[in-house]
């Protein structure tokens, strides 16, 4: 028997997770090692860098590096971790593709609290994204151009020559100006979104510098310069552009870096939001949690039952001397139950339903 568990504690002594100091630094360490490789493939060994883009490249490291962390280190919480175990799981429904259009395309769920702030969210996040789909596959040498003689382009992906394009077509003007398409988008998003914040008196009592204002003034920043660098190239003659280029580059290395860490860490993010959208709705399908107090259907009973189990992992639990737990009731009857706690006014018995707060007026 001893010889048994001796055997056993040696074969877990040599598996992987022994080698770091916990799930999280071993996942880090090959987060790392993933982005090293792609590199290692996207630049062909190291042998085709653009040094004119090795700035991006090193801010982009550490951007992916950045947003793996916090996701990592979010994603080992309790809470997350059911989200995440479950969500994969629901990924074959069928309303997942509709569910990830709404949440991930259309914005369908803004587009509920005004066209105004729908507009601009579009604007933003695709502007966002097609600069992303452009810059990163250059950065990374995934993507690059080469001239031929009879006046066309060879479009090159990962060393495969994909498509040829006549210099002066459509695709290639499409290719040449799509961070200005990119730019004037944001940059039109932003406006909307600060004139929103600066005028709107319920906004600004809610915003501040640092965390709302801050990150659509680098948006801006990288935008306005990324434009200026087309019009000293069309309409200068290139006059000041190396040193404009340095500012634009710099604007977006520091945006990088302070992507993950910000506001703007919502957007790479969003994903997430289709597994907590299947997670309401498949449970909720299924069975759905009475509250103990109003009988109101509040939360579906799987719900219920991980917000209790993640409690009692937490060490925090809310058994209730009436015979339940504070998860089993909905939330106007839990903050009448609160306030009956300090009261001594069995409040949470009255059978009055709350205002809305969230009414306008």
């Amino acid at each position: 028997m001893q010889s048994t568990t001796l055997a056993k504690t040696k074969k877990e002594g040599r598996s992987l997770n022994d080698a770091f100091a916990s799930h999280f630094a071993k996942s880090m360490f090959l987060t790392i090692v993933g982005l090293v490789i792609l590199t290692f493939i996207g630049t062909r060994m190291f042998t085709h860098i653009d040094l004119n883009l090795y700035g991006y490249m090193v801010g982009t490291l550490v951007f992916i590096g950045g947003f793996f962390y916090r996701f990592i280190a979010w994603g080992e919480r309790p809470p997350t971790k059911i989200i995440i175990k479950k969500g994969l799981k629901l990924l074959v429904r069928k309303n997942t593709p509709r569910t990830a259009v709404n949440h991930l395309a259309i914005y369908d769920f803004i587009r509920n609290r005004g066209i105004y702030r729908w507009t601009q969210h579009i604007l933003i996040g695709w502007g966002c994204l097609l600069a992303c789909a452009v810059t990163f596959p250059l950065v990374f040498s995934w993507m690059y151009f080469t001239m031929e003689d009879n006046g066309y382009y060879t479009i090159v992906l990962f060393g495969m020559n994909i498509m040829l394009v006549k210099a002066n077509g459509i695709i290639a003007w499409m290719s040449y100006n799509a961070l200005n398409i990119a730019a004037i988008m944001v940059t039109t998003g932003v406006c909307m979104a600060l004139h929103r914040r600066l005028k709107n008196m319920q906004a600004r009592a809610e915003q501040k510098f640092m965390y709302d204002f801050l990150p659509l003034y680098l948006l801006l920043f990288i935008s306005v310069t990324g434009l200026l660098l087309t019009v000293q190239n069309v309409l200068l003659h290139g006059w000041m552009q190396p040193q404009m280029s340095l500012i634009h580059q710099f604007s977006v290395i520091v945006t990088l870096i302070y992507l993950p860490f910000g506001k703007l860490a919502h957007i790479p993010f969003r994903p997430m939001s289709v597994f907590a959208r299947n997670y309401r709705e498949h449970y909720g399908e299924q069975e759905m949690k009475k509250c103990k107090v109003c009988g109101d259907h509040f939360v579906s009973v799987e719900q219920s039952n991980d917000v209790i189990n993640v409690l009692g992992v937490n060490h925090m639990e809310f058994n209730m001397e009436d015979g339940f737990n504070l998860a089993e009731l909905c939330l106007p009857c839990r903050r009448k139950y609160r306030i009956a706690r300090f009261s001594g006014f069995p409040t949470h018995q009255v059978k009055v339903k709350e205002a809305n707060q969230n009414a306008k007026g």
